[in-house]
C-alpha cells in the first residue's frame, strides 16, 4: 500500500500561505513559476509587510527541493505538511497552502546518501533542462549525483543541475579541525552574524528574509540541529538554561506582560550580554545589548538545543 503523496518545492522559495485566499495582488511575484522573491520584497512597504502578520497571510516558507506531504488539493492550490518544520499545530509537519505550479512530485526512491547544502548566502544553480539559472537560498539542500572538479551535480525538481563547489558543503564530510574546536552554539552564532542587516520578513525562512523564529531555526539547521519552527514551541523544548549560565547559541524567549504572558519573540544569545535576532517588520537582523533593550523586561526563559 502506498504512503501519502509527497511533493518538492520547485521554486527557489515557496511561500506557504494560510489559505488560497491569503495572497494580495501585490504578492503575485511570490506566486509565480519561477517565483521572484527579490521583486516581491522590493515592492512591499513596511505597511505591506506588517499586513502579512496582521492579516495572518503567511505561515512559513519552503526552500527549493524541500519535501512536503500533500494533505489536500483545492483547484490550483495544495495544502502541504512540512515534516522538517515541527509544530504543535499538526503532528505530521507545518501546514499551509502553496500554488500547485510551485510544486513537483517527489521521487519514490529512497533518500539520497549525500546532500549538497548551500553555505553561501545565495548560490546559482545551473540546470541542464533550461537556460536561466535559479538563485538558491542559504541552506537549500539537494541530493548529490556526482562531484566534478569545480561543481557538484545535484538532483532537482527540474532534473540534473550543477552547483559551484565553493558555495556548498556535501553532507557527511567532516568539518575542518578549527571549526570543531568551537561548540555548535558558537558556530551557529557565527553563521547568524553573516546576515546582520537582512530585513525581517514575517514567515520568512530564507536568506531573502527571516522572521525571529525562522532565523533561530535556520541557524540551528546550519549545524544539523532541527528545532521546532515557532518561538512558542521552541520555548518549551530543549534544555532550560539559567541567565547566569548562558552561552553563545542559547535561545532567549520573550513574552507579553513582562514575561508572564504568551511568548512572542526569540533571539540568539551571542555572548557578552548581547543578542542576535530578527526583530520586526520595521527592522533588520541586528546585534543588540540586552541591558536596556526594549524587550529586556519580557525575557521569560532560555533554552539550549546544541
Amino acid at each position: 500500500m502506498s504512503g501519502p503523496k509527497r511533493v518538492r518545492a520547485a521554486v527557489s522559495v515557496a511561500t506557504v500561505w494560510t489559505s488560497p485566499d491569503s495572497p494580495r495582488p501585490l504578492d503575485e511575484p511570490a506566486l509565480r513559476q519561477p517565483s521572484d522573491i527579490t521583486a516581491w520584497l522590493a515592492a512591499m512597504t513596511v505597511k505591506d509587510k506588517l499586513d502579512l502578520f496582521g492579516a495572518n497571510r503567511i505561515q512559513t516558507q519552503m526552500l527549493y527541493g524541500a519535501e512536503a506531504i500533500v494533505a489536500e488539493e483545492n483547484g490550483e492550490w495544495v495544502k502541504v505538511l512540512i515534516p522538517d518544520q515541527s509544530t504543535r499545530k499538526e503532528g505530521a509537519g507545518y501546514p499551509g497552502w502553496v500554488p500547485k505550479r510551485q510544486l513537483a512530485e517527489a521521487s519514490a526512491e529512497a533518500a539520497a546518501d549525500r546532500w549538497a547544502e548551500v553555505v553561501a548566502p545565495r548560490a546559482l544553480l545551473s540546470l541542464r533542462s533550461q537556460n536561466a539559472p535559479i538563485e538558491l537560498s542559504f541552506l537549500t539542500r539537494l541530493p548529490v549525483v556526482e562531484e566534478t572538479n569545480d561543481g557538484v551535480v545535484v538532483d532537482t525538481p527540474h532534473g540534473a543541475g550543477v552547483l559551484p563547489k565553493a558555495q556548498v558543503r556535501v553532507a557527511g564530510r567532516p568539518a575542518s579541525p578549527a571549526a570543531e574546536e568551537e561548540h555548535a552554539g558558537k558556530r551557529l552564532v557565527r553563521q547568524g552574524m553573516r546576515f546582520i542587516g537582512l530585513p525581517y520578513l514575517w514567515g520568512g525562512m530564507s536568506s531573502y528574509g527571516y522572521d525571529c523564529s525562522g532565523f533561530a531555526y535556520s541557524m540551528h539547521k546550519s549545524q544539523d540541529i532541527l528545532i521546532p519552527r515557532d518561538a512558542s514551541d521552541q520555548a518549551v523544548q530543549g534544555q532550560m538554561v539559567e541567565r547566569d549560565s548562558l552561552e553563545p547559541g542559547d535561545l532567549l524567549f520573550f513574552a507579553y506582560e513582562e514575561g508572564r504572558g504568551r511568548v512572542h519573540h526569540v533571539g540568539i544569545y551571542a555572548g557578552d550580554n548581547r543578542m542576535l535576532h530578527s526583530p520586526d517588520s520595521e527592522g533588520c537582523i541586528e546585534l543588540v545589548e540586552l541591558d536596556g533593550y526594549k524587550l529586556a523586561k519580557e525575557h521569560c526563559i532560555s533554552r539550549r538545543y546544541w
